[in-house]
């Protein structure tokens, strides 16, 4: 069962046609054989069963972690510092006591699986809107499935910023599987190729790993943020200060931006509102010894986290990106296991141009995940799949809000649903 299927079971109650043809079996089998009393009894024990089976796939985490009602109110999304959301393939058992675990280190209501889901519905709505609006209007020339009928999707998927490679795959993949399932009305077409998507999506996950990861040999845990300026670093630094400080954590943060403006003013005062140490240096002074410095107070005074915020480096810039490798090597000359992370920042907003900052970035840094923000405020989502199927660099923090439980552990199903709801649950 493709990830499509999974999060239509779990999300919208839907059987397989396997499970169709296999219950409409049965139960012909049985009403030759029972008597009418006991065709009743049998009609009531199926029905008991397939609640709790439906019960069962909401939190299936084989069709994602979640099952619910999509009109439940928003509320801030749980947020864990030890614990990262789950694959398509771990177990809902996993998912249940990391959910209980990530209420206890958040100061807002607890989140049950319902909001969590509402937040990315919420969140992705616009990049939803977008998606289906170009789907539609593809959709209303369709007229027969043939070389124009690819070759246009191609270029609404491109146009939907999935990506240029990744466009091209769904769309090869995508000749077969129309014509393999003689796909003719709209509906169907439609059907077919999200479906596509979506297991293409999940395909490209497969053992990747969204987590945050800490030190485990007692010593302070480093992550280091890069990206342009304007995507959002210092933000998300603040966000995730807030988090760790409200889990029990003692956060300290690096202000490594000390060219930009008003960079290291922003970020003190982030510390001020989520009551943070912040280590500055002078303005235009080396923001590796600003990073050393921090380090070095994490040390002595057993500090748990050291965020650090870097100045927005532009991937043409040479001497900037050897700036950060400096960084690098000053942190791990301080503590060997460090950094832990390092955090590409990208502006959901900017489409087609994240992904093309992430490759540059990845050309010369060793970066561990993705940090997409303004997603609530983008009509460009879909270019976490780019992202996934390009790149295989693991998104594991997602901005859907403005608010300071916005910054949310990204769940790939959840994400999945908010992009497709329609088409998943329809």
């Amino acid at each position: 069962m493709g990830l499509f299927d999974r999060l239509r079971k779990a999300f919208g109650g839907h059987e397989s046609e396997e499970e169709k043809q296999s219950a409409v079996a049965s139960a012909s089998a049985d009403a030759s054989t029972e008597s009418a009393t006991e065709s009743s009894a049998a009609a009531s024990t199926s029905a008991a069963s397939t609640t709790a089976e439906l019960s069962a796939a909401a939190s299936d985490s084989s069709g994602v972690s979640a099952a619910a009602s999509v009109s439940a109110a928003p509320e801030s999304m749980t947020e864990s510092a030890s614990a990262a959301p789950e694959s398509a393939e771990t177990s809902a058992s996993t998912v249940v006591s990391e959910t209980a675990s990530a209420e206890a280190e958040t100061d807002e209501a607890p989140a049950t699986e319902e909001d969590t889901l509402e937040r990315y519905d919420k969140g992705l709505a616009k990049s939803r809107t977008s998606f289906g609006d170009r789907l539609n209007h593809f959709l209303a020339r369709f007229r027969s499935v043939d070389d124009a009928f690819f070759d246009d999707l191609e270029e609404t998927l491109i146009e939907a910023d999935v990506g240029f490679e990744t466009a091209m795959q769904i769309t090869d993949e995508l000749r077969d599987e129309v014509r393999l399932r003689n796909a003719k009305k709209k509906s169907d077409v439609a059907q077919v190729i999200v479906e596509k998507m979506v297991d293409l999506y999940g395909d490209a996950g497969q053992g990747e790993d969204n987590s945050l990861h800490f030190a485990t040999d007692g010593t302070p845990t480093v992550f280091l943020f890069v990206g342009v300026n304007g995507a959002g670093k210092t933000t998300t630094i603040g966000k995730l200060a807030h988090r760790f400080q409200e889990a029990g954590k003692h956060v300290i943060l690096a202000a490594g931006d000390t060219f930009r403006a008003g960079a290291t003013e922003q970020l003190v005062e982030w510390g001020r509102r989520v009551h943070v140490p912040v280590v500055t240096g002078p303005a235009e002074s080396d923001p590796a010894a600003v990073v050393y410095d921090a380090v070095h107070q994490a040390k002595e005074h057993q500090a748990d986290i050291v965020l650090v915020d870097t100045a927005g480096r532009l991937q043409n810039k040479v001497n900037l990106m050897n700036e950060l490798a400096k960084i690098k090597r000053i942190i791990t000359r301080e503590l060997p296991e460090a950094p832990q992370e390092v955090l590409l920042v990208l502006d959901a907003t900017t489409g087609q141009n994240a992904l093309n900052q992430a490759k540059e970035f990845t050309k010369t840094t060793a970066v561990t995940g993705i940090v997409l923000t303004k997603l609530d405020g983008s009509a460009k989502g879909g270019i976490v799949l780019a992202i996934r199927n390009e790149l295989h660099l693991p998104v594991k923090l997602v901005g859907l809000g403005e608010k300071m439980g916005d910054l949310a552990d990204f769940d790939p199903n959840k994400f999945v649903y908010g992009l497709f709801k329609e088409l998943i649950v329809q």
